[in-house]
């Protein structure tokens, strides 16, 4: 019988998810936006969400161990984890932005609440 495993596999390995979805993650961070797929939006969501609620519980060094960049992370804990203290959750929002040209994927948006 086949159980639901809680997270999308997006047909890589799990270290190349891993590295994906944190490189994903920072992207959104910096940019506040990105335009990918509409699976792997909902994933990279699940990780953006966790970052910031442990950045407002002052948890420096989960938030180091997922995102590589210096920049990143002072933007997380001096701009972000601010923004949202007073927010129970919900940080980021998926917006669907239709088909995809080449091989008609549904393509979105995700983008940091403001």
């Amino acid at each position: 019988m086949i159980k639901n495993t809680g997270y999308r596999k997006l047909g890589k390995t799990a270290s190349h998810r891993r590295a994906m979805l944190n490189n994903m993650a920072t992207s959104i961070i910096l940019h506040e936006e990105v335009t990918t797929t509409l699976q792997k939006a909902k994933e990279v969501r699940r990780v953006v969400e966790g970052l910031i609620t442990l950045a407002k519980d002052k948890n420096e060094r989960a938030v180091k161990d997922t995102l590589k960049d210096a920049a990143a992370v002072k933007k997380v804990f001096d701009v972000l984890a601010p923004r949202y203290q007073s927010r129970p959750g919900g940080f980021c929002r998926i917006y669907r932005a239709g088909l995809r040209q080449g091989d008609n994927a549904q393509v979105a948006i995700i983008k940091l609440v403001d």
